[in-house]
């Protein structure tokens, strides 16, 4: 059967392609050409039609696309009280490429701001989506707590802050409790924390990479649960707290491979979050064996249709995929979605818009003729 809260059957992870008008604004407002005013003009002109168009595809949730951001989620973090974007030697490296050379700095005690922008941000989409015929849920996507941790480590934390890592994850945890009550003051019932490192762990090559800087993977796990949990303590009465999962997303390029088996159950029965948005495209994903660590009362929103080409998958071959999953966890915890944003970063994957649009309508037809 259809659902009527969050995760729908048809969903989306949250990031979309930037349009036209967005991408020149926001190169215009580098350029100084622009006032703040202005871009933000373009901005709410562009989301509100944004927010139409996913609407009228047939979704149940709609999103701004993350159009006021540069990153999925340096933006987010780097407006925490401590924090700040910092120019750094070398982009990260993707399969094939680099991102811009930027990374963060935390220099203070970490705290969530009252007037933290995407608050703000989160309050014009609502706004937007309640004028929407069917009304669909506004949601909004942050990144995890676990991102300010696992991009830097210790060498981009402040010793003179932060001699010990106990009392950092403790402010962060806190700081994101605090962001998580913001949002449901602001009427957010659907939120997600997007949470790349986890899987991560599930990678021998980055489990070598930690190493090599001095933490320890093998208690990493436990210590993103507790962190994890600390945020979602925050949140309000009918909030729905969804996780999504993914290996790297860059232009179409990725990071991280493995199967989610040596997390699966920290992952599903330790973490408070109610949905999982899981990666589940490519062979690098591994199979559907984990599931069977969900518990009742959980949902998976499969994400078998890949966001990094344009190439539209069959309704056939996506429905195979769900009747695979359905073997390991219940096809009533199961939900259907593209496995990633199709723009995690402003520069957007290699697909046109009209093929991601078309990927977004095909989920939603193949959730109805599956789930009726």
């Amino acid at each position: 059967m259809q659902r009527t809260t969050p995760p729908f059957r048809a969903d989306q992870v949250g990031s979309l392609l930037r349009t036209a008008p967005v991408k020149e604004a926001r190169t215009r407002r580098l350029a100084g050409e622009i006032t703040p005013a202005q871009l933000k003009a373009v901005e709410d002109a562009e989301i509100a039609k944004l927010a139409a168009r996913q609407a009228s595809v047939g979704l149940q949730a709609v999103t701004d696309g993350e159009f006021r951001r540069a990153w999925w989620h340096y933006d987010f973090l780097a407006a925490l009280e401590g924090v700040e974007l910092v120019s750094v030697t070398q982009g990260l490296q993707f399969k094939g490429t680099q991102t811009k050379a930027e990374g963060l700095h935390v220099h203070g005690r970490i705290d969530f701001p009252a007037a933290h922008p995407m608050v703000e941000h989160f309050r014009f989409l609502k706004s937007v989506a309640q004028d929407l015929p069917g009304k669909p849920v506004p949601k909004m996507t942050i990144p995890s707590p676990t991102a300010l941790h696992y991009r830097g480590g210790r060498a981009a934390i402040e010793r003179s802050v932060y001699p010990d890592m106990a009392p950092f994850f403790d402010d962060l945890g806190r700081a994101y409790a605090k962001a998580v009550r913001a949002f449901g003051e602001a009427g957010c019932t659907y939120l997600q924390l997007d949470e790349v490192f986890v899987a991560y762990l599930c990678d021998e090559a980055q489990r070598d990479y930690l190493r090599g800087r001095g933490d320890d993977p093998g208690s990493l796990l436990d210590v993103y649960a507790d962190l994890v949990n600390a945020a979602v303590a925050g949140r309000s009465p009918g909030m729905t707290i969804s996780m999504h999962l993914c290996r790297g997303n860059f232009r179409s390029t990725w990071m991280a491979q493995g199967g989610y088996e040596r997390v699966a159950d920290v992952l599903f029965n330790r973490m408070g979050v109610d949905a999982y948005f899981m990666e589940y495209d490519t062979e690098r994903a591994g199979g559907f064996e984990p599931l069977r660590f969900l518990p009742k009362g959980k949902q998976v929103v499969l994400g078998v249709m890949t966001s990094k080409t344009g190439a539209l998958e069959s309704k056939d071959e996506l429905k195979r995929r769900i009747e695979e999953a359905a073997k390991h966890a219940p096809l009533d915890q199961l939900c259907l979605s593209p496995q990633c944003g199709f723009a995690s970063t402003e520069e957007g994957n290699l697909l046109a818009e009209d093929e991601q649009w078309a990927k977004l309508a095909r989920c939603v037809e193949v959730a109805h003729e599956i789930w009726k």
